[in-house]
């Protein structure tokens, strides 16, 4: 495994003052197992690593918050960003544009987080998923970014392949050209309750003022999307981080939580916008 788990165990150990063999104790192996782990003679199998992090997150300890924490001090002093992005399993080899599906929110290319929580907490329900951290360095790339409006909307709703029909309408035809050529894009994140506030915008449910409100209350964060390879060269891994099962299901309650509040203040904003705006047919006539 790549996650460094002896560098964490070590990190756990001195937040807890506990001395090896407390530490031994506490997730069930021998000091001497303990002590083969942190020399390198045995490696650490899934099951025990999962052990190390229930303890430590059970104690209090967020190892993968102090990790992020660290890194975004030092991404700042070099004037970079620190990105996550959660994988259902493990990330083999270099990164490639073109493994990715060209149906996703801006099509093919590498997605990235602003935020830790939000990066796990979409891959939670998978029983081998991890987190990864990185740092970006934008310096010579050209990028462009998106907000919570009409043309972000209109741009996923298009890669979604919901306005497949409209690829040469003028309207449809300057997003994409907004886009072309960009090493990277910078936009709010949207999930499956997103996108069913845009189906409801291209249905000709709600109009462009409504649904954008609509998503405004559901606002997850922004997120990177890398475009080119030379975009995803500038991507630099700073950790493998392990996501243990009592950590998961942390994410996926706040999770719960925060989509119950999304959709409350979804009725809400349809209510209050009822009527305000232009409706797709309006837009693409």
């Amino acid at each position: 495994m790549s996650y460094r788990i002896t560098d964490d165990i070590e990190l756990i150990k001195e937040l807890l003052e506990m001395t090896s063999g407390e530490f031994a104790e506490a997730v069930g192996v021998s000091p001497e197992t303990l002590a083969r782990w942190m020399s390198g003679a045995q490696s650490i199998s899934r099951e025990s690593a999962e052990k190390i992090y229930d303890f430590a997150f059970s104690e209090g300890i967020r190892v993968n918050k102090i990790k992020e924490q660290l890194f975004r001090e030092d991404a700042a002093a070099n004037g970079r960003i620190t990105l996550f992005h959660g994988a259902r399993s493990r990330i083999e080899g270099e990164i490639s544009i073109d493994r990715s599906r060209g149906t996703n929110d801006f099509g093919k290319g590498f997605y990235c987080g602003e935020s830790l929580e939000q990066s796990a907490m979409f891959v939670s329900g998978f029983s081998e998923s991890s987190l990864y951290i990185y740092e970006f360095d934008k310096s010579g790339l050209s990028g462009t970014q998106f907000f919570v409006d009409r043309d972000w909307m209109l741009t996923i709703a298009y890669f979604r392949g919901r306005l497949s029909g409209y690829s040469e309408h003028p309207v449809i035809r300057e997003l994409i050209e907004r886009i072309d050529g960009k090493d990277y894009i910078i936009a709010p994140i949207a999930d499956n309750r997103m996108f069913e506030i845009i189906d409801s915008f291209i249905d000709g449910e709600i109009t462009d003022i409504q649904c954008r409100h609509c998503l405004s209350a559901t606002d997850l964060g922004n997120q990177y999307v890398f475009k080119t390879d030379k975009a995803a060269g500038q991507l630099y891994l700073k950790r493998h981080c392990y996501l243990c099962e009592r950590e998961k299901k942390y994410y996926l309650s706040s999770r719960q939580e925060e989509s119950r509040i999304g959709n409350d203040k979804v009725k809400a904003a349809r209510r209050e916008y009822r009527g305000q705006g232009e409706y797709i047919e309006e837009i693409l006539k």
